[in-house]
């Protein structure tokens, strides 16, 4: 056996001996084709004491059973990306969650720079830069102008592994369940409490769409899904409208109520759904008035 597969062993076979500070929460559905190769990417965090968290929206496929080894706790939610990081962050332990699509990586020090902002920041949030993986020439220049924007606007897309304080997570009622925009919804009531933590060490993200679509309509068809957004379009129009490639599907589940777990050594019992109850939810009932 070599000296990373007794590692590994060792990592999946030892009970966690202290409470983990960072929980990664990753939403996956239908994805046995790359969960192995998301997940063992973690395992160095996991090596540190951050606990990974996979919540699966019903998969029709062997994603949950090929996370199980690789991961602290693979559980399953009604599928939509909002109700499966909801869930996810219910079930973690840690102090901070950080929120990672499967298709992105993290870089080796991430967790190390989500410690280091939050010691040396008083904001209870944050993202990192992105690098987009892509042949075309350009793809340098488009990552520099959107970490600039998000620096700017204090808005993160879900693609830079967006990390919140457990604490201000549940007092804000956590994402909306609605089928697009989540995380910019998410990040615009965060905001409201401090600006983001902008750790410029970067995370990798695919660059398949520039390369199918091209780079100019890509950007378009992202700032104006946005604007309309901001201008009051339902996220469900957006969803249909552009056709959004993402991990979970568009399409809303019914509710379900929330059970609230038993405390754990003097731990709360986890808060029930996300209800929100700050300015976003007037602003998101007028979106779809207008709509």
């Amino acid at each position: 056996m070599s000296e990373a597969a007794s590692g590994l062993r060792g990592l999946m076979a030892t009970p966690r001996k202290t409470p983990p500070i960072l929980s990664i929460i990753v939403p996956v559905h239908n994805q046995a084709r790359t969960i192995g190769q998301t997940l063992h990417a973690l395992q160095p965090f996991r090596a540190r004491n951050a606990e990974v968290i996979v919540v699966d929206g019903g998969s029709s496929d062997a994603t949950a059973t090929l996370a199980r080894p690789l991961a602290d706790q693979v559980i399953t939610a009604p599928l939509g990306l909002g109700r499966q990081m909801n869930e996810g962050a219910k079930a973690a332990n840690g102090f901070i969650f950080l929120f990672l699509r499967p298709e992105t990586t993290l870089p080796p020090d991430a967790d190390t720079q989500v410690m280091y902002g939050r010691a040396r920041d008083t904001a209870v949030w944050g993202r990192f830069d992105q690098r987009i993986a892509g042949r075309h020439m350009l793809l340098p220049l488009v990552a520099r102008f959107l970490n600039w924007r998000s620096r700017v606007t204090g808005i993160a897309s879900g693609e830079q592994a967006i990390f919140v304080q457990r604490e201000t997570f549940f007092r804000i009622g956590g994402f909306l369940h609605i089928p697009a925009m989540e995380d910019i919804e998410l990040c615009g009531r965060l905001r409201e409490i401090s600006p983001p933590i902008c750790v410029t060490s970067r995370v990798t993200v695919p660059g398949d769409r520039y390369d199918r679509d091209g780079v100019l309509r890509t950007l378009r068809t992202m700032t104006a899904m946005r604007w309309r957004y901001r201008m009051g379009a339902k996220p469900e129009a957006l969803a249909k409208r552009y056709g959004a490639e993402r991990s979970a599907a568009t399409k809303p589940a019914q509710d379900t109520p929330a059970v609230a777990r038993k405390p754990d050594s003097g731990r709360p019992a986890s808060p029930p759904e996300p209800v929100v109850q700050t300015k976003a939810q007037p602003r998101l009932r007028g979106r779809a008035d207008k709509a």
